[in-house]
């Protein structure tokens, strides 16, 4: 059944990706009304673009999610309601990628270190042997995806081998070699980066954990832009004191904010970015761009563009 519109609510919590007036001033020529609104004005709108999740939504008709990740959302009672769920697949990829390679370039240049030095106004040189180059690194993906493809081809530009885990081990463009998820322990055994780009779902939470960070290289870095708890945190740490693995890049974590006691805070070899690895200020028009497609959709009667319920 396709929803029929007239009011749509931009929800204030896109405020910590994006000013939601943005997104509203841009969907200003939808045939619907289109508004900021609170929690306390969700009761009037059809459908809500949203970063949180609320139980009001289950009244709406549609939900649009300004992120690729659904799992705050509880897709059970979507169905129960008969509420349509879409999704940001899609518009993440080129960002996602560009700061995946921004990670693997602090790394080899040590411009994290040299960073860290300028806050101490320390003078210090790399050893001599510390920095390296990208061409010629592997990097294992896991999660050959939307996102994933985005970060493969920024990597592969940057003359970077790129392997690929998936479900079915089936081929993928951009990826050298894929393996099928069972076989992640050899996938990762040989890559100077693993980088997770995977949803969490009942299967990834936790799929990487201590046997995984075992099976890496003690020179490879991880670098976790999917969902925080599809790595086993704290088995992470004790890699990372360890040196069982070379360091890690986190835009994501299983408690966010990082509570300011993470030992990650402080570790040499760690970046942390607070969950912003897609932000960018083209953002908003992106979301509009996907919104606008939809709402001509339910105009023409069609099936709904990235619907996830």
């Amino acid at each position: 059944m396709q929803p029929e519109l007239e009011r749509l609510g931009v929800h204030e919590s896109v405020e910590l990706v994006f000013p939601p007036s943005e997104l509203a001033d841009s969907l200003s020529e939808l045939p619907v009304d289109v508004a900021v609104v609170g929690d306390d004005e969700i009761d009037s709108c059809d459908a809500v673009v949203t970063l949180e999740h609320r139980d009001a939504f289950l009244e709406c008709e549609w939900v649009h999610s300004i992120q690729a990740g659904v799992d705050r959302f509880p897709f059970e009672e979507f169905e129960e309601r008969g509420v349509l769920l879409t999704n940001s697949t899609g518009i993440h990829d080129r960002w996602v990628g560009e700061t995946v390679a921004s990670y693997l370039l602090a790394f080899a240049r040590r411009l994290h270190r040299h960073v860290a030095n300028q806050q101490e106004r320390r003078w210090e040189q790399p050893e001599w042997d510390d920095g390296f180059t990208l061409p010629g690194s592997t990097a294992c993906v896991v999660g050959t995806g939307t996102l994933g493809s985005g970060v493969a081809e920024v990597l592969g530009s940057l003359g970077v081998r790129i392997t690929g885990v998936r479900r079915s081990g089936d081929p993928v463009e951009g990826f050298e070699e894929v393996y099928a998820s069972e076989n992640l322990l050899e996938a990762v055994a040989d890559a100077d980066f693993v980088i997770v780009t995977l949803p969490l779902t009942d299967a990834t939470h936790h799929m990487f954990d201590a046997e995984v960070f075992d099976a890496m290289a003690d020179d490879a870095y991880l670098v976790n832009v999917g969902r925080g708890s599809v790595v086993d945190e704290s088995a992470l740490i004790e890699a990372l004191e360890t040196e069982s693995i070379a360091g890690a890049a986190l835009d994501v974590f299983e408690t966010e904010p990082l509570p300011e006691e993470s030992p990650l805070w402080e570790m040499e070899e760690v970046i942390v970015s607070p969950h912003c690895a897609a932000f960018s200020e083209d953002y908003y028009r992106a979301v509009g761009d996907l919104v606008r497609e939809n709402v001509d959709r339910a105009e023409r009667g069609e099936s709904f563009h990235n619907r996830v319920v």
